[in-house]
């Protein structure tokens, strides 16, 4: 029986790099689970802040202490950022279910419009929340 050559190849089209070119569809299908996933750091945060204040003034002086630091406005801030993405990234989806914006042009600017769309509307928000 003759021996098969086997072929080395990229096994998915996630291998970006020497294999596969990032295109703005992968990435925009990537940062949406990716901002999805990293809501979660928020959420518990939040709810750490939430039981503190359920517990105790000294426990919660700690707690807020975290959360008003540069690291927890860091925090708020990228989560402003991934609350509006993943909202944009949900009216697209909404959209390509309808059957529209399914052409690769159409998709790749949609995806470009949910990446500026998100950075525009957090730039607004903090602007709104320094206000008042």
């Amino acid at each position: 029986m003759a021996e098969t050559k086997r072929v080395e190849r990229p096994l998915s089209p996630f291998m970006i790099g020497p294999y596969y070119r990032p295109q703005m569809t992968s990435i925009s299908s990537i940062t949406t689970r990716i901002t999805g996933n990293a809501l979660i750091v928020t959420v518990l945060l939040t709810a750490w802040w939430l039981l503190a204040a359920a517990t105790s003034p000294g426990y919660f002086d700690f707690v807020n202490a975290i959360a008003t630091s540069w690291f927890g406005d860091l925090l708020y801030t990228l989560s402003a950022w991934a609350v509006w993405y993943h909202f944009l990234a949900g009216l697209r989806h909404l959209y390509f279910d309808a059957g529209h914006g399914l052409e690769i042009e159409t998709a790749e600017k949609l995806g470009w419009a949910c990446f500026i769309g998100a950075t525009v509307l957090t730039v607004l928000t903090i602007i709104i929340v320094a206000v008042i």
